[in-house]
């Protein structure tokens, strides 16, 4: 027959190991699946937080630029005002030291009338007399004829020609006076020629020669045969010109001829530094 066997004690849960195991599982379950949640969250928070601070940072930094950069503005418009004033001071310092040069160039190039005058008086020969000295400027954009303006390289200066007109003795000694003039200190050699030498024609000074007596009667034909000739004398015309070396380099020259006032404005000018000595 049937036998009933009842056992009381699986009614228990306490003894019943597997669904005490299976309700601590479902207990402990809950606890450990908060832990990767919670990770998570943190992960999220940290992500977050890691953009937020580099933003943070970065804005930070472009103000502390952004300041860096107009005090550099700032001081750059102070730095342009100053180099403006800077530029102005060098145009003035320029412009002063252009009108220096100028006037200092001025005096440097001067050749005294005065100095070249006595110059002439000291190398003419004692046969020839200057009757006459010109000096002929050339005109604003057309050089000045001269007989070998096709043979010279570089025309007439721009302070002209001198001519030099006079008698002499004889054609040797005009050929004398050019020489010594070649070697002027004040004059171009190249530029010192003769334009013309000439010997005048003999004119019959006594032929016309009539004598009265002193009652106002005619006296007899004179013999001009008898009467003394006047020696003939060359007339002459040298052209030259002014050199190009400074007066600064011919101040001993400029002194022997007594250019005193002259060489007192070179030799300040040359303690000022305008003129190099």
């Amino acid at each position: 027959m049937y036998s009933l066997d009842v056992n009381f004690l699986n009614d228990r849960p306490e003894y019943k190991p597997d669904t005490a195991a299976r309700a601590r599982g479902v207990r402990a379950a809950p606890t450990d699946s908060r832990q990767p949640l919670i990770l998570g969250l943190v992960a999220l928070i940290a992500l977050l937080a890691i953009p937020a601070a580099l933003l943070w940072f970065l804005q930070s930094r472009n103000g502390a630029l952004e300041q860096r950069q107009a005090a550099l503005d700032t001081q750059l418009g102070d730095l342009q005002q100053k180099q403006k004033q800077i530029d102005s001071v060098k145009a003035e310092t320029k412009q002063v030291k252009d009108e220096t040069a100028a006037l200092a160039s001025v005096f440097n190039t001067i050749k005294p009338w005065s100095a070249v005058m006595q110059d002439f008086r000291d190398r003419i020969p004692p046969g020839v007399q200057i009757l006459r000295v010109k000096q002929v400027l050339p005109v604003p954009g057309q050089a000045p004829p001269t007989p070998n303006a096709q043979n010279d390289k570089a025309g007439l200066p721009e302070n002209g020609t001198i001519e030099i007109s006079g008698i002499a003795n004889s054609f040797n000694d005009v050929n004398d006076f050019l020489l010594v003039l070649q070697k002027s200190d004040f004059l171009d050699p190249k530029g010192t020629k003769l334009v013309s030498s000439e010997l005048p024609k003999e004119s019959p000074a006594f032929s016309n020669l009539s004598l009265q007596t002193p009652s106002g009667g005619s006296a007899p034909p004179l013999d001009t045969s008898k009467l003394p000739k006047l020696p003939k004398l060359v007339g002459f015309t040298i052209q030259t010109s002014f050199n190009d070396i400074p007066a600064s380099e011919l101040l001993q020259e400029l002194e022997k001829k007594t250019a005193v006032g002259l060489v007192t404005r070179i030799e300040e000018l040359q303690r000022k530094g305008v003129i190099r000595k």
